[in-house]
């Protein structure tokens, strides 16, 4: 066990095979704070590292410079997600943010095609501390650790060689990487103010920001557009060649998205597993799970990839238990 896991296990928390979980309930109106160590974390740094990863990416790296964030997809040459990354710079590095399930492929994938250019991979997921918190609370609560809180979705601050990110949605969402031996400090502050809370807590809060992710289940089941990575400013369209660019780009000139990822509710004591599909009423394949947690209310809110036109036609239901489709807090056309 790491010293950070010793750390939350005195805390009270249950680890099991770097599972992070506290007896506490979470109530929906609740200001948490969530260990992230679910989510991988790779560096990338050296002199091409800008020009490398940009021919690898949907977004635009070069936008990245230390006071932004941005979602960005890696792309199988057919165009499907192979990951959806989280990205950010700090100190003249880049970093990608994702499912830590599949950290030690992507690293290897891309170490494949770096071929000749200066560029050094590495996997920091066990070097720093990622901590979520949320709530209306948060602010106050950050407000007592950090001088500057920031405002605007996606900014980042630096304090202290901690960064701290505001994250899209309506509920006030922060992002804090820290490096491990200053974390507890800043968990034992925190959390003064703030309940801790588990993976799930976390992923209900992302669902109901409309935020995918992409898993193990779900690698290359996706173009991007299918899991509204357009609406979530995570593509630029002009920004020149990646990987997958072409099939990306022919989806979003040359017709409308006929799929697109909904945000719904399903009453169920179960909560669905990423992939599992979702039926029309013929009791044909309409889509499938992106993400999905528990409503601290009850039921499961998931988010779902689907075709539109059987959005439209309604009925729609998962393991017999039919879909309420609930609105996103970004306009599913753009």
């Amino acid at each position: 066990m790491s010293p950070w896991h010793q750390f939350l296990s005195a805390q009270g928390a249950e680890v099991q095979d770097g599972n992070i979980r506290f007896p506490n309930a979470v109530q929906a109106e609740d200001s948490i704070i969530t260990d992230l160590s679910h989510y991988g974390l790779l560096s990338l740094e050296g002199e091409d590292v800008v020009t490398f990863l940009q021919g690898q990416v949907t977004n635009d790296v070069k936008k990245l410079d230390g006071t932004s964030s941005h979602y960005s997809g890696y792309c199988s040459p057919k165009g499907r997600l192979l990951t959806l990354f989280f990205a950010f710079a700090s100190n003249g590095k880049l970093y990608l943010q994702f499912d830590r399930g599949l950290v030690e492929a992507i690293a290897k994938r891309l170490r494949m095609y770096v071929l000749r250019s200066k560029v050094v991979v590495t996997d920091l997921s066990d070097e720093t501390v990622r901590i979520g918190v949320a709530g209306n609370k948060t602010e106050a609560a950050l407000s007592t650790f950090f001088k500057a809180i920031p405002a605007a979705e996606y900014q980042l601050v630096q304090e202290n060689n901690i960064s701290l990110i505001r994250l899209p949605g309506g509920l006030p969402r922060y992002e804090i990487i820290v490096p491990a031996q200053q974390a507890t400090e800043l968990w034992t502050a925190l959390s003064q103010h703030l309940t801790p809370a588990n993976k799930a807590d976390w992923d209900w809060r992302e669902i109901q920001a409309g935020i995918p992710e992409i898993v193990a289940a779900t690698q290359e089941a996706f173009v991007p557009q299918m899991v509204n990575l357009d609406l979530l400013n995570g593509i630029n369209f002009k920004k020149g060649c990646y990987t997958g660019q072409e099939i990306v780009a022919r989806t979003h000139y040359l017709g409308k998205v006929k799929r697109r990822t909904h945000l719904a509710h399903i009453s169920s004591d179960t909560t669905p597993a990423a992939g599992d599909d979702i039926l029309d009423a013929s009791g044909t394949a309409a889509g499938q799970v992106v993400r999905s947690a528990p409503n601290p209310n009850g039921g499961q809110d998931i988010l779902a990839e689907l075709r539109l036109e059987s959005v439209e036609a309604g009925t729609l239901s998962w393991q017999d238990k039919p879909l309420t489709i609930t609105p996103l807090p970004y306009a599913l056309e753009k």
